[in-house]
């Protein structure tokens, strides 16, 4: 254990060791991804805009909540975070092949590179749902540090997921229909535009036993409720911890093995 333990820690610090390289290679892919786009990188914001600005509309006269543009503001942002890091990980190892075929660059170069795209790319979002934020009439209070907290959580659980998400793809090729599959219905399964009033029933269980409800509300709760939700905070410190414990199990058991399945 203590050999996977060394193995895992050592990728790890060649690869933190490497971050120019990684930083690059993010910072090129998203000025590739929108080269030829008039608007560049702005439809990533234009894109969380029309999504949250839909679902305000729409449900928003229904909705049992006076704040709730502000409450589907962060939800699609953390949730849009969450589920594109999930959908791109599956298919890391096989997008990134003939480089870890044809180079000896640690996998954790690889990860980090996503984690940083991901990172960035979620930026775009995040000025637009501070606009939507201020817009609404919400109040700047000194809770929302606690929603700082809650993103800086989330962002350190992020190269972790990859890991763990990327070793199932690379080795379990089914798996990116079934995370496709699962992340289509997440939406509706995640308290993201619907508003969890103590239900029991089938709503009670989506909403209690989805782990994605309690990275919602680290970040969504300080800002609407102006309180700390210690329990959400306790879980979401649990399973990024769980997150990290297999990350290093499938970095020190099966980094060697990666390129041979690919």
């Amino acid at each position: 254990m203590m050999k996977l333990v060394r193995s895992a820690f050592t990728d790890i610090g060649d690869g933190i060791r490497m971050r120019r390289v990684w930083m690059a290679l993010a910072q090129e892919d998203i000025g590739d991804q929108h080269r030829r786009t008039a608007l560049g990188p702005a439809w990533l914001l234009i894109n969380y805009l029309a999504f949250a600005g839909t679902f305000i509309v729409i449900f928003g006269q229904t909705a049992q909540s006076p704040d709730y543009p502000a409450y589907v503001a962060i939800g699609l942002f953390v949730f849009f975070y969450m589920i594109e890091v999930i959908n791109l990980s599956v298919s890391l190892f096989t997008r990134e092949e003939s480089f870890i075929k044809g180079t000896t660059l640690p996998l954790t170069v690889y990860i980090m590179r996503m984690t940083a795209q991901s990172a960035i790319r979620a930026c775009y979002a995040f000025a637009g749902c501070i606009a939507l934020l201020l817009l609404s009439g919400t109040p700047v209070t000194s809770f929302w540090l606690f929603s700082a907290v809650g993103l800086l959580l989330i962002l350190l659980a992020t190269p972790a997921a990859i890991t763990v998400f990327a070793t199932l793809g690379a080795f379990f090729p089914d798996m990116n229909f079934v995370v496709q599959n699962i992340t289509r219905l997440a939406i509706f399964l995640t308290p993201v535009f619907w508003v969890h009033q103590n239900e029991g029933g089938i709503r009670g269980i989506f909403y209690y036993w989805n782990p994605l409800t309690y990275f919602l509300e680290i970040v969504r709760v300080p800002v609407v409720a102006g309180e700390v939700p210690l329990r959400s905070f306790a879980l979401c410190v649990g399973m990024t911890a769980v997150l990290w414990g297999l990350a290093i199990f499938c970095l020190g058991r099966f980094r060697k093995q990666i390129v041979f399945v690919l």
